[in-house]
């Protein structure tokens, strides 16, 4: 009992720390609006979640674009899934891909691995990578817009 104590009174703290760090939508707002690439994939992450704003896919896209072009490259794997999915964009495999070969350049594992460039995954198990990344890309949008607002 004394130990489900500890990790309620461990979890409640954590929380109320996280409420204290989290920004505002005005304040992500406003570093979007000057340019701030995280706060773009910030900002269209809460039009993702339709948090403190109502859910807009077309909008969540282009600002999500916008810190993708940026270099960002969470954004880019984002877009790219977004663009697999047809969310808030015209579904596209071709710029989907493209936007998955910038982030793999930059060597990120889960672009690596949609793209079937993962070295771990050479000479091991025969992956099918096109179920892969439908899975990856119907959850990524989501899973990649909590991370976002996660970060400082």
């Amino acid at each position: 009992m004394f130990k489900f104590i500890k990790i309620f009174l461990f979890a409640s703290l954590l929380s109320f720390t996280a409420l204290l760090s989290a920004e505002t939508t005005e304040e992500i707002k406003q570093k979007a609006e000057q340019g701030d690439a995280l706060g773009q994939a910030k900002l269209a992450s809460l039009y993702i979640l339709g948090r403190g704003v109502e859910i807009d896919e077309k909008r969540a896209a282009q600002l999500m674009t916008k810190a993708a072009k940026q270099g960002l490259v969470e954004a880019q794997v984002s877009i790219a899934a977004m663009y697999d999915m047809g969310i808030g964009v015209s579904g596209d495999k071709k710029i989907a891909t493209q936007w998955y070969e910038k982030a793999a350049k930059q060597g990120h594992g889960t672009a690596m691995a949609i793209l079937g460039k993962n070295p771990a995954a050479k000479g091991s198990v025969k992956f099918d990578y096109k179920k892969m990344r439908f899975s990856a890309s119907r959850q990524i949008p989501k899973k990649y817009a909590l991370n976002f607002l996660m970060k400082k």
